[in-house]
């Protein structure tokens, strides 16, 4: 399974290690995501989701009917 937010496609980053003489390494920055289970009511069931903390935020700010509605209309969320 992919490490990618399924309401903000948010994924992996690359950057550097860099070390206190300057030497850079590739490194990777893993986007910060969790797995929830939300209950919608007008579809009268549980969802689980893998998304990241700031979706989570946009969740609590606005309701999870709102948000997967913005989902399906740019087309991110299909379930």
């Amino acid at each position: 399974m992919s490490r990618v937010c399924e309401l903000t496609g948010k994924k992996a980053m690359v950057g550097n290690n860099v070390s206190h003489a300057l030497n850079r390494t590739k490194r990777k920055f893993d986007a910060n995501l969790m797995t929830k289970r939300f209950y919608i009511p007008e579809e009268d069931k549980w969802i689980t989701l893998k998304i990241s903390a700031s979706a989570l935020k946009n969740i609590n700010r606005k309701g999870i009917s709102a948000v997967i509605k913005e989902a399906r209309a740019n087309g991110i969320l299909t379930k």
